[in-house]
């Protein structure tokens, strides 16, 4: 029999919808992990009226969490055996709907639920004593947090009193295939381009690092509001929605710069990846555990919100080519010697299912589910990072290919 896994995911990711006609599979490559053993199905958006939007993601703010878009799915939820979340907005949705339903799994197991966790742990100090309360409880229903950063894994235990495991995330190389770069010389000026819509961005500290000197051209594509006392004539500021217009981006540029607040989610890791499979050279805030993703001989690191220190990581890349050169390479080595994929990041969420189901089985007596037998590759005791050792599949991951 197969395991039913429901991937649950924020309003807009419905795969039937989301990049229409471009045949991705789904957002963040959860798609990967379909086999004989795991049948998967999606979280679906419903087509809603601007009245419905607007109290629908009303009471997302006030809650934290998109409860009318996960109730709207909560059959397919509640027949799964398993349910994946990528966010804090969604698992702690799911895991209220797996409360109010108690009564349903009296003669059945509840579905497990991976709870994956981005800026909870980052808010949390900023949460009043009836929020924390009312997460504590949900999270209660989790049977497993996952994070994309030890940092935030930290937090877990800290906040939640729980150990968390982290799950290192993975680019889709069909969007961005990695490519070792051959040379790299800077334009006059020095072009550079830095991209997010995160909320740690750090904007204030790259334009004044850059801003109004002419030795540089400065692209930056966010959808957030940069105020406009921080405009300068050599800073360019617009979206680059779709991946054309980020390809285009990437191959404008010579550096890749991402600057960031302090943070414990490895904010800027996606452009740091992309960055890595372009073969740019990039200067990156060293916050957020983003060393564990490129060490200091793939990536630039310099302190956050330090004009000084980032404008003087640009001279020396500037002032040693091969320097700069070798860090490029260092970081596409990287990427895929440890196979920073989608494929990846999709089989790490199999493993700990599989760990999950072994568990329950031994809990209530029953023995190993034959379908995870002589697959012990989960979570253990004591564990609490997912395998991200060199795959064999990364020559494929390089090609795109599943």
């Amino acid at each position: 029999m197969s395991i039913n896994v429901n991937v649950h995911l924020f309003y807009g990711a419905d795969p039937r919808t989301y990049r229409q006609g471009e045949n991705i599979g789904c957002l963040y490559g959860y798609h990967h992990a379909e086999s004989d053993e795991f049948h998967l199905t999606y979280s679906e958006d419903v087509r809603e009226s601007r009245s419905v939007k607007l109290v629908r993601r009303a009471l997302k703010a006030l809650l934290g969490f998109d409860m009318i878009h996960t109730w709207r799915n909560r059959e397919q939820i509640l027949r799964s055996d398993v349910v994946w979340t990528h966010t804090e907005h969604e698992h702690l949705a799911v895991a209220l709907l797996l409360a109010l339903n108690a009564r349903r799994f009296r003669h059945r197991a509840r579905p497990l639920l991976l709870a994956q966790s981005i800026w909870l742990l980052d808010k949390w100090p900023g949460y009043g004593v009836l929020r924390r309360w009312l997460y504590h409880k949900l999270l209660a229903h989790a049977d497993v947090l996952t994070t994309h950063s030890s940092v935030n894994a930290a937090l877990c235990r800290r906040y939640l009193r729980r150990d968390a495991t982290q799950v290192f995330y993975g680019l889709n190389t069909g969007d961005f295939p990695v490519r070792q770069p051959a040379a790299w010389a800077p334009h006059t000026p020095v072009r550079i381009a830095a991209i997010g819509n995160d909320r740690d961005r750090d904007w204030r500290t790259l334009i004044e690092a850059f801003g109004h000197d002419a030795r540089y051209a400065v692209k930056i594509a966010t959808r957030r509001r940069i105020p406009a006392s921080l405009r300068a004539p050599n800073v360019e500021i617009a979206s680059a929605s779709g991946i054309v217009k980020q390809r285009e981006l990437y191959d404008w540029a010579d550096v890749i710069v991402v600057p960031l607040r302090e943070n414990s989610h490895v904010s800027g890791l996606t452009v740091t990846l992309e960055a890595a499979a372009v073969g740019k050279p990039m200067i990156v805030a060293d916050v957020g555990g983003l060393q564990e993703y490129f060490p200091p001989h793939a990536a630039r690191y310099v302190p956050p919100h330090d004009p000084r220190a980032l404008r003087a990581a640009l001279e020396r890349l500037i002032a040693a080519p091969d320097d700069a050169l070798r860090q490029a390479r260092a970081a596409a080595a990287e990427l895929l010697s440890r196979d920073f994929t989608t494929q990846h990041f999709a089989h790490q969420h199999v493993r700990i299912t599989r760990d999950l189901l072994r568990r329950r089985m031994r809990a209530s007596g029953a023995g190993e589910p034959a379908s995870a037998a002589g697959n012990h590759a989960g979570t253990r005791a004591g564990k609490t990072t997912v395998d991200a050792a060199p795959s064999r599949m990364a020559a494929r991951a390089e090609r795109g290919g599943g």
